[in-house]
């Protein structure tokens, strides 16, 4: 008998509902979801959408992004991409394409509508959830990230050690690290012992 997170994935992987939306963007590329989650996860990464590197190569967070992730987190490779232990659920699972101007476009919303509640129902072995950017807090958390990144990722004791919310580890955004150097201090070292604590 199929396992039916296997039949779900293969049935995101096949999904084409933004199509037209992405061929008419300024990449005009063709959907490729990228589903990343097994049984017995638990831990759950989301974030926004893949970036142009993770559409060419199918693999999340296989970037700088990804790399600074892992440090956040105090995982190597190996860890990060086990999949019975890490689930990787973003709000759009395609590389949403870019504007005229180059900027990424928002994951569209579709995407969540149709698939994140039956990926969560599908994970109920979730102990932690890192929310990564405004788009996936506003999801999860709903009226208690309303004040954006910077103060949700600042309220972050009203949400672990369950949930953590962070900024997106992209090195646009290092100037935002420096500006906020409790997140380094005070945020990370609690996020490093959870992720421990819920592996171990």
């Amino acid at each position: 008998m199929p396992d039916p997170l296997d039949s779900l994935a293969a049935r995101i992987s096949a999904c084409r509902l933004c199509a037209a939306e992405f061929a008419a963007t300024a990449t005009g590329h063709a959907p490729r979801p990228v589903a990343w989650f097994a049984p017995g996860a638990r831990i759950l990464v989301a974030g926004q959408a893949p970036g142009a590197r993770v559409h060419r190569s199918g693999v999340p967070f296989d970037d700088p992004s990804g790399d600074r992730l892992r440090a956040w987190m105090g995982l190597d490779r190996a860890a990060f991409y086990d999949r019975t232990r890490l689930a990787i659920v973003p709000m759009a699972f395609c590389f949403p394409g870019y504007d005229a101007r180059g900027a990424d476009l928002p994951p569209p919303k579709i995407c969540a509508a149709t698939w994140r509640a039956p990926v969560m129902a599908a994970l109920p072995g979730i102990r932690l959830t890192l929310l990564i950017g405004g788009h996936a807090q506003k999801w999860h958390l709903g009226a208690a990230a309303k004040g954006g990144v910077t103060r949700t990722v600042a309220g972050w004791r009203d949400h672990a050690p369950g949930v953590f919310p962070l900024p997106h580890p992209s090195w646009r955004n290092t100037a935002w690290l420096k500006k906020n150097p409790w997140f380094e201090a005070e945020l990370l070292p609690a996020l490093r012992s959870r992720v421990a604590e819920v592996l171990q």
